[in-house]
C-alpha cells in the first residue's frame, strides 16, 4: 500500500484485513523514481472504482517493490496522490507549501520558579566527549483543543521543571582544569513563541533529518561561534494555523544522554498537566569521576584515527541523499535468523543483527577497498552496567561508547555473522572495568572519538519520545531535525507497538543507490 502518512496506511490496512483476513498486504510509502508510476497510480485509485485491496495488490505488481524498501522515510504526513499529481514536484521533501515560520515575539530567557542552587556544577568525562546540540521536533494535534493557551501553558511548565533540572538554567564555562563545566546562573532557558503559515500536515516529511526544512522549527541562538554561546536548553513553540504547533527543542548533549533527556521531557509534560514528577533527578555526577590515579586496562580503539586510504572523503563531496528504511518485526526476525545460519552464533540481538546487516551494507555502498579498516561506534547503556549501578533517575550520560573494528574486504566477503560477532563482542566488552577505564583514558589523553572511516549508530529505538503528553495528548509525530554527523545513522521506533524500526541515513548519492539495493535483501 503506496502512502504518504504511514499512521493513516496502517488503518486502511487494518481494515482491508477485517474484510479479507486472508489479504496480503503492506504498508509502504510510494515510489517517486518515476512521475509516470505516480500519476498512473493516482489515476486509478480516483476513478476506477476498484475496491482499494484489488487496486493495491495491482499496483504493487506494477511497481514491483518489497514492503520492507522504502525511497523516503515512512514518517510523512497525509499527502493525496491526486494533490501530489497537480503539483507534479519530483523532489525528495515533497512538502505541499514552503514552510515559512514568524517569531511573534523577541526570545525571552525562562529561569526557575523558584530560587536555586548556584555555583559550579561537575561535568564526569562521559558528558566532556559529546559536546553537541541535539535538535528534536514533538508534533501536538487535538481535535478537541486549540492551541491558543499551548505556549503559556508549556512556559510555565518549563519554569517549574528548571527548579528540579537546574543545570539546564545555567550556562557552559571552561573550568581551571580546561573541562566543561556547568555555571548555575539560573538565568534560564531560552524561550521563543513563533507561528507558521500553514498546517502541520503542510510540512511534508517531518520526521526525516530535514534540517533546512524543520530547523525552522527549533531556534537557533544568533552569531553563536560554539558550545559555550549556546544555552543549554532552548525551546520554540510554533502555533500551526489547523490548530496544533510543535515543540522544538535545542539540547545540550552535555548535559543530557537521550534516557535523561526523554525523563526531563517527560517530567516537564506532567507538570503541564497538573502532576508531579515521577521522581527528583538525581544530578551529581561526581559518582562518574576518574579514579586517582587512573587506571586504563583497555586500548579504547573508539578513539584511534583509521586512515581513509579508499578516499572515501572525495565521494562525500557528492550531494548527500537522506533515506529511511523501515524494518518490520518479521524482517528484523529475519535478519537474526540470517545471522545465525552458519551455525558460528547460536543466537543474537536486534540490535547486533541490524547493526552488522546496515553496517556491512554502507561498508560496500561505499567501495571501501579490501585492506580499507572501518569501525563502527555505537553507545551501550551503562546504568544498569556500572558496580554500583546508576541511580534510576541519573540525569546526565550514562552511555559509554564501544566499537568493532574490521577490514572491508573481511566484512564484505565473509557471511553477516563476521560482523554481528564484532557487534556482540563489543556490547560484551562494556563491564564496569571497561568504562571505569574509559573515564580515566579520558583524564588522561582528553581525546575525542574518531570518525574516520567510521559508522556511529545511534539507537533512539527505545526512547519514549512518543509518551510526552503536554494536554494535548501523545505527539502525533516527533523525532530529529538532522543527523550531527554525515557518519551517524539512526535508528527509531516505528509502526504498531513500536515494535519496527526505521533506519535514517544520510549517503553520497552514488552510494545510496547501491545501499537501496542491499536493503532488498533482508
Amino acid at each position: 500500500m503506496a502512502v504518504r502518512n504511514t499512521q493513516k496506511g496502517f488503518e486502511v490496512k487494518e481494515t482491508i484485513l477485517k474484510s479479507i483476513p486472508d489479504a496480503k498486504v503492506d504498508v509502504m510509502e510510494l515510489d517517486l523514481s518515476s512521475m509516470a508510476y505516480v500519476m498512473d497510480f493516482a489515476t486509478k485509485y480516483g476513478s476506477s472504482g476498484l475496491p482499494l485491496h484489488v487496486l493495491i495488490i495491482q499496483t504493487l505488481k506494477h511497481l514491483k517493490l518489497r514492503h520492507h524498501y522504502l525511497r523516503y522515510t515512512l514518517h510523512s504526513c497525509f499527502f493525496k496522490f491526486t494533490k501530489f499529481v497537480k503539483m507534479g514536484s519530483t523532489g525528495t521533501n515533497h512538502q505541499a507549501v514552503e514552510l515559512v515560520v514568524t517569531r511573534t515575539e523577541e526570545p525571552t530567557l525562562v529561569p526557575p520558579y523558584e530560587k536555586t542552587e548556584k555555583g559550579l556544577h561537575f561535568l564526569s568525562n562521559l558528558d566532556q566527549n559529546i559536546a553537541v546540540i541535539v535538535r528534536t521536533i514533538y508534533c501536538f494535534k487535538s481535535e478537541e483543543k486549540g492551541n491558543e493557551t499551548a505556549a503559556e501553558v508549556i512556559k510555565d511548565a518549563l519554569s517549574k521543571v528548571l527548579v528540579h533540572y537546574y543545570p539546564a538554567a545555567g550556562r557552559l564555562t571552561i573550568s581551571q582544569e580546561g573541562k566543561l563545566i556547568v555555571d548555575c546562573t539560573n538565568e534560564g532557558a531560552v524561550f521563543v513563541e513563533a507561528e507558521a503559515n500553514c498546517n502541520i500536515k503542510d510540512i511534508g516529511d517531518h520526521t526525516k533529518p530535514d534540517p533546512v526544512t524543520l530547523g525552522k522549527l527549533v531556534y537557533d541562538i544568533p552569531g553563536a561561534k560554539n558550545i559555550l554561546e549556546i544555552p543549554p536548553l532552548v525551546v520554540q513553540v510554533t502555533k500551526f494555523k489547523c490548530g496544533g504547533f510543535v515543540i522544538g527543542l535545542g539540547m545540550n548533549h552535555n548535559l543530557f544522554d537521550g534516557i535523561a533527556a526523554m525523563e526531563f521531557v517527560n517530567s516537564w509534560s506532567r507538570i503541564a498537566r497538573g502532576l508531579p514528577l515521577k521522581e527528583p533527578p538525581f544530578l551529581d555526577r561526581a559518582i562518574l569521576k576518574a579514579r586517582n590515579p587512573p587506571v586504563i586496562e583497555f586500548p579504547h580503539e573508539e578513539f584511534a584515527e583509521i586512515e581513509d586510504v579508499s578516499n572515501t572523503a572525495d565521494l562525500y563531496k557528492e550531494e548527500l541523499a537522506y533515506r529511511s528504511f523501515c524494518f518490520t518485526p518479521e524482517d528484523l526476525e529475519n535478519l537474526k535468523i540470517k545471522a545465525t545460519a552458519d551455525g558460528q552464533m547460536s543466537k543474537c540481538t536486534t540490535f547486533e543483527a541490524l547493526s552488522a546487516f546496515v553496517w556491512k551494507a554502507r561498508t560496500e555502498s561505499l567501495k571501501m577497498k579490501p585492506e580499507q579498516k572501518t569501525k563502527l561506534l555505537f553507545a551501550v547503556d551503562g546504568r544498569s552496567r556500572f558496580e554500583p549501578p546508576l541511580p534510576e533517575a541519573y540525569s546526565g550520560n550514562g552511555i559509554v561508547l564501544t566499537n568493532a573494528i574490521c577490514t572491508a574486504g573481511d566484512q564484505i566477503e565473509k557471511p553477516l555473522s563476521f560482523t554481528v560477532k564484532l557487534v556482540h563482542d563489543a556490547v560484551k566488552i562494556v563491564t564496569d572495568s571497561y568504562m571505569r577505564s574509559a573515564i580515566d583514558y579520558f583524564e588522561v589523553t582528553r581525546a575525542r572519538p574518531s570518525l574516520s572511516s567510521t559508522l556511529l549508530i545511534t539507537t533512539w529505538s527505545k526512547l519514549s519520545f512518543h509518551a510526552n503528553d503536554f494536554g494535548w495528548g501523545e505527539p502525533i509525530m516527533s523525532g530529529p531535525v538532522a543527523l550531527p554527523e554525515k557518519e551517524v545513522i539512526l535508528f527509531l521506533s516505528h509502526g504498531d507497538g513500536r515494535k519496527s524500526v526505521n533506519v535514517l541515513l544520510g549517503l553520497p548519492v552514488t552510494a545510496m543507490k547501491t545501499f537501496e539495493q542491499l536493503m532488498k535483501q533482508v
